[in-house]
């Protein structure tokens, strides 16, 4: 079975209500067995629109990190980041 990435492109624009959402969202990701493959950090932007915020999370399957996105742990911290960003969020298969 392919592993699956969960792919976040992110500008934050309210600070403490997104650290809520990372603190909740990173004990989400223990509990799902995911593995933070790149989290912020330098980018460079090559084409298209970016976001300074990228993160690349690796999970077991396509069904782990659905269920993780899905989970009650997820959601509740999801919450937080309602008016603190704007967030493109995509799970893909690996090859």
């Amino acid at each position: 079975m392919p592993k699956a990435y969960w792919i976040a492109h992110v500008t934050v624009t309210n600070p403490d209500p997104y650290a809520l959402y990372a603190a909740g969202a990173t004990e989400a990701f223990k509990q799902f067995g995911a593995k933070v493959l790149a989290r912020g950090g330098p980018v460079e932007q090559l084409e298209g629109e970016g976001h300074p915020r990228n993160v690349v999370i690796e999970f077991e399957s396509m069904e782990q990190a659905l269920a993780c996105y899905n989970s009650g742990q997820y959601q509740a911290a999801k919450k937080h980041r309602a008016d603190a960003g704007i967030a493109n969020i995509m799970i893909v298969e690996g090859a």
